[in-house]
């Protein structure tokens, strides 16, 4: 007569399995890293810098967050993040024409002017980490506006 059940060899085999499906589903399909949030908090700074300068100064400062061009260091950015947009998926932020250079190359100019008035060049960057993404968007009247999309809710929010 056969015994009913497992063995512990074949329940222990099996718990291992799913512990490392598990583990490959939480990898592929969890919370992006913390690198786009402090890029993006990185940027804001760059440009909030440029301004205090730009006052202090009482002289136009240039900026290139991407490469050399001004006083402020040129953003460097964490790994696994990167300028532009990803490929597919991704919609423009409410109110954003096709900025066809800034949504390929992540920026709209790669050199911006900050004024001692608080004025600057209106410009656009993208940042992404290939999921969710960071828009940053600088308007004339040197207003700043960080939005983030977030995939999961495929909208893009303020931050």
């Amino acid at each position: 007569m056969r015994a009913r059940g497992h063995s512990l060899v074949e329940a222990l085999l099996v718990l291992c399995l799913l512990g490392i499906l598990c583990g490959l589903g939480a990898a592929a399909l969890g919370p992006p890293g913390p690198g786009l949030g402090l890029a993006g908090g990185e940027l804001r700074g760059a440009l909030e810098q440029a301004l205090l300068l730009a006052r202090a100064q009482g002289g136009n400062v240039p900026v290139a967050l991407s490469g050399p061009g001004g006083p402020i260091a040129p953003l460097v950015l964490p790994r696994g993040v990167r300028w532009g947009l990803p490929a597919a998926g991704i919609a423009l932020p409410p109110g954003m024409d096709g900025p066809v250079q800034a949504h390929r190359t992540g920026q709209a100019h790669p050199a911006v002017t900050v004024t001692p008035r608080g004025t600057a060049t209106a410009s656009v960057w993208f940042l992404t980490d290939g999921r969710d993404a960071v828009c940053l968007r600088l308007a004339g009247d040197g207003h700043l506006t960080l939005l983030r999309w977030r995939r999961a809710s495929r909208a893009w929010s303020r931050v």
